[in-house]
């Protein structure tokens, strides 16, 4: 249990410096998310790895909600988006994030950030959102892209991802990647727990 503790404490770390780089170029170029905006958040193509995810399990688990969450998730029919998005419009685009400390990596770059496309150039990756609200913001950033390149998601990605290898191989639906997390997280709570009334014994 301590071993994921510890690597938790480093994929935060990680996340720091995502959102401070990304919130940054953000910024800059005018192209901030919406307030109150989650038409993200609805999309079950959403992914993760189970490496991004092991910091919600591990709060979840630490405020007593991690079985009740797995449940909850493995009673789940059908693909949907995320298991934390609140909705507060009828529609559901309206809405926030009830996990926000502890979103995963990708949860962080949304809005707007560089991808390769098929020929290996720099693009940028912006919601139909906020090229919907900034317009005039938008097209000045695709004409500064060489002198202003965008951050790239893959890279960002990348740095959480290699802390380990294992956790960090596979991106996987954002609601299956927490049910992993949270076996993983629950597994290890059981065997320390079990280590510990061996050696008390």
């Amino acid at each position: 249990m301590q071993r994921l503790r510890e690597l938790s404490r480093r994929v935060e770390a990680v996340y720091g410096e995502i959102a401070e780089t990304f919130s940054a170029y953000q910024q800059q170029r005018g192209l901030n998310c919406r307030s109150g905006c989650g038409e993200c958040c609805l999309q079950p193509t959403i992914e993760a790895t189970v490496l991004e995810m092991i910091p919600l399990a591990l709060h979840l688990f630490d405020q007593g909600k991690a079985e009740q969450t797995l449940t909850q998730l493995e009673e789940l029919t059908e693909p949907q988006g995320c298991f934390f998005y609140q909705k507060l419009s009828f529609d559901g685009k309206q809405g926030q994030c009830s996990v926000y400390q502890h979103r995963p990596s990708i949860c962080r770059l949304f809005g707007a950030s560089g991808y390769r496309d098929k020929q290996g150039k720099t693009a940028l990756s912006a919601c139909k959102v906020i090229k919907a609200d900034q317009p005039t913001a938008y097209q000045q950033t695709l004409i500064a892209m060489e002198s202003d390149p965008p951050p790239m998601m893959i890279m960002a990605k990348e740095q959480v991802n290699e802390l380990d290898y294992e956790m960090g191989k596979q991106q996987l639906p954002i609601n299956e990647a927490l049910r992993h997390a949270l076996d993983k997280v629950l597994f290890k709570a059981w065997y320390s727990g079990l280590n510990d009334d061996q050696q008390i014994a």
